[in-house]
């Protein structure tokens, strides 16, 4: 038993360090400030970080950064908005990254998310599966589509 304690001494402190990031990710942020927050060298933060969840604590805050874009974009609010609200500095930057983590530009997805919303508004019927809708028995009202 006491050589698990220090596992989860380190577990919290990765652990730790991770909410940081979701709490943080819209600030100014680095390597430093995050290794900072789990009490470790920053060069044997990035090792445990990455074995534990599989992404450098950098990638993990790209991918929580762009996630939250993916929300505001679909609530129309504009590109350069959002680059700023998820903490990047550079719309150039954001919207080069973004692409490259979702193969779609931001106002491109931002565009086909606002369509795809007024679809479902238009023929909801459309974007549920078959088999929930034939089991609700909403196939047979034809009010509902």
């Amino acid at each position: 038993m006491d050589d698990q304690l220090p596992k989860i001494y380190l577990y919290r402190r990765l652990v730790q360090a991770k909410l940081f990031i979701d709490k943080n990710f819209h600030e100014t942020i680095d390597l430093n400030d995050i290794a900072d927050e789990a009490y470790f060298s920053k060069y044997h933060f990035i090792r445990q970080f990455k074995n534990i969840y599989g992404k450098t604590p950098h990638q993990y805050l790209i991918k929580v950064r762009i996630e939250n874009a993916r929300l505001l974009l679909k609530k129309n609010i504009p590109v350069a908005d959002v680059c700023y609200a998820v903490g990047f500095d550079s719309v150039t930057s954001f919207s080069a990254l973004f692409k490259k983590v979702t193969s779609c530009s931001p106002a491109n997805y931002q565009q086909a998310e606002l369509k795809k919303q007024a679809e479902m508004l238009q023929s909801p019927l459309k974007f549920i599966p078959g088999c929930f809708a034939r089991e609700k028995e909403w196939l047979q009202n034809r009010n509902f589509q």
